[in-house]
């Protein structure tokens, strides 16, 4: 931690001295919620928005590598550039962030683990919202702790976007993309494959995707579909099972297609969809001899949901209904399905000439096969004035268990139909002060856990089982600040997260995710400008872990833009840190990149 404080000073003095130059100012930014689409800076709870030029800038091949840059997310990769990872925030499991494509969970019940399959390439990303703590209840099953919903958008400008890069291990990625039509009706239309041999023995990768979207202009609204296929094959070296299970081997798919309306009828905004997101995923324990162990399970998740909002004298509110089947087909789980309705309900009011802001709401979801949950919730904010504000959020949240939490068996893992719904109280207060391009936010969180799901084991020699280990309390803060210039220092962030989460009830079992989390989190970002086009970003992240210490990294990435041209060098773990992030399985050491992307104008 030491060497985390120095960082902050060595920041916080270049900060100072480039202080003076002239500043820029920060963009008025629309949050695109569940019931509600509301400015950033008015809404009440605790949101991140990644932004295109963000993205654009930062030294991440992947979706999952960038959000490891957000204070708060734990993400426990096995590989590099987004073959596999888990994504937790504050402490929560994998099962309990929900994963949003342009408002289409990718969550599927079977596992967690694949909702990162995401069917583009991060450049085709326009941005990425991020709802932390209590408020993310309105959006249902899996937004335990967190919602992370990932927005592209096709553009009226008639562009083609080439796009590769080449790095260490025989790594290579290729991409192309386009945007054309008019500006009454879009489209965009992505193709992408990357593949490396891989750091270790057996860590080699291939991933491939295809996506399209539209948009089509209606008279206060719009029509707009979206599809798209990721393929991925890779070598899963200790990936799960043991260390020792040297052999494995994976392939997953994860299809997505929906089609939207959005319509403005005076005071009352309608939005609905219908989509079908598919799943598939063949495990191998040994990858030369496939019929030692061989799971292959196909899931189809088939729904819609419609809700509005309507405004009047007494504020606005909120209503939806979604409706979804989930059926799963697997050798190991068996023949599994589930009917789910939910409904949410919300109302926002607004006092004292707009300063104070009241949002009770809840949402009410019934499984044919677990029965009925309600998810309570408020969410209270106070605007002193148009740089500082207040927040607070309370609400009741629920998960029902995944199907290979209930069913699945191996030799080294057994689910338990017996499992309970986990459900928690979580509430948080914060403080969020901006002005032009400044912003600070500081908050405080607590997470009362019942029932919680966890896969333990009582020693190191035996397999690991799902259980309900009971009450678990996690509490914690958050600090983050940024600020934006028109000079040599382009911009800076520093974030920082304190975790303690523990078990009330005492138990000398070996968590496997629950309670591995991370205590202390430190992420700094410095990005400069050298010269009119040239760039550089460097991000430091200091983690430490309850039950494996701490580690180091240091990513960097040098952009060069010329007109269309953009020619980047990134070198991931600069330092050469040893560590890992989940199950014993070690990370790539330093990883060198180059790459370009090119615009061509249609």
């Amino acid at each position: 931690m030491k060497k985390a404080v120095l960082s902050i000073l060595i920041l916080s003095a270049t900060i100072n001295f480039s202080a003076q130059e002239k500043e820029g100012s920060i963009p008025e930014v629309m949050v695109s919620g569940k019931l509600l689409e509301m400015p950033l800076k008015k809404v009440n709870e605790n949101i991140t928005v990644i932004s295109k030029e963000e993205i654009k800038n930062s030294p991440a091949k992947s979706v999952e590598e960038l959000l490891a840059q957000v204070t708060g997310f734990d993400i426990r990769r096995r590989g590099g550039n987004g073959v596999q990872a888990d994504i937790s925030l504050r402490g929560s499991s994998f099962e309990q962030v929900l994963i949003l494509v342009n408002g289409i969970r990718m969550n599927d019940s079977q596992t967690g683990h694949n909702s990162m399959s995401i069917p583009f390439d991060l450049a085709s990303v326009e941005k990425i919202e991020i709802v932390k703590g209590p408020a993310a209840r309105r959006f249902g099953q899996n937004a335990y702790a967190g919602v992370v919903n990932i927005i592209t958008k096709p553009s009226s400008e008639e562009n083609v976007i080439i796009s590769g890069s080449g790095g260490d291990f025989e790594t290579y990625s290729l991409g192309i993309g386009a945007n054309f039509g008019t500006k009454k009706f879009s489209n965009f239309l992505q193709a992408g494959s990357s593949s490396s041999e891989g750091y270790r023995y057996n860590t080699d990768y291939k991933i491939s995707n295809i996506f399209y979207q539209n948009q089509y202009q209606l008279e206060n609204g719009s029509l707009k579909f979206q599809a798209g296929i990721q393929e991925k094959k890779f070598g899963a070296n200790g990936f799960y099972s043991t260390p020792t299970a040297t052999e494995q081997y994976e392939e997953t798919q994860a299809s997505i297609v929906s089609l939207g309306l959005t319509k403005k009828y005076n005071k009352f905004n309608l939005n609905s969809n219908i989509y079908w997101r598919r799943g598939q995923d063949l495990y191998l324990f040994n990858r030369a001899k496939p019929d030692v162990y061989r799971n292959m399970h196909i899931g189809n998740n088939i729904g819609g949901e419609i809700s509005g909002n309507y405004q009047s004298t007494l504020g606005t509110t909120g209503i939806g209904v979604e409706l979804r089947k989930e059926f799963l087909a697997s050798n190991n789980l068996g023949s599994r399905e589930r009917f789910v309705t939910q409904v949410f309900l919300e109302h926002h009011f607004s006092f004292f000439q707009d300063k104070f802001h009241l949002s009770p709401g809840i949402s009410w979801a019934n499984y044919d096969t677990e029965g009925q949950f309600f998810y309570p919730g408020l969410d209270v904010g106070f605007d002193f004035n148009d740089n500082h504000k207040i927040y607070g959020n309370i609400a009741k949240v629920n998960r029902v268990p995944t199907f290979t939490d209930l069913y699945y068996v191996s030799k080294t893992e057994t689910g338990n139909p017996n499992l309970l719904p986990e459900n928690a109280i979580s509430a948080e207060i914060g403080y969020r002060f901006q002005q032009n391009n400044f912003v600070a936010k500081v908050s405080g969180f607590l997470r009362n856990s019942n029932n919680a799901i966890d896969w333990t084991k009582q020693n190191q020699n035996d397999i690991w089982r799902a259980e309900n280990i009971g009450k678990i309390e996690t509490k914690g803060v958050e600090i983050e600040l940024g600020q934006n210039f028109n000079s040599f220092l382009k911009s800076y962030s520093v974030g920082y997260t304190y975790l303690d989460s523990k078990s009330l009830q005492s138990t000398n079992l070996i968590s496997r995710y629950v309670l591995e989390n991370l205590k202390h989190q430190f992420v700094a970002k410095l990005e400069n400008r050298f010269f009119k086009n040239l760039t550089n970003q460097l991000i430091y992240r200091y983690n430490e872990r309850v039950t494996t210490g701490s580690y180091q990294i240091l990513d960097e990435k040098l952009s060069y833009d010329l007109k269309k041209l953009n020619l980047y060098v990134l070198v991931n773990n600069i330092t050469t840190s040893s560590y890992t992030e989940t199950f014993g399985v070690p990370m790539p050491k330093r990883w060198f990149h180059v790459g370009f992307t090119y615009k061509i104008g249609l």
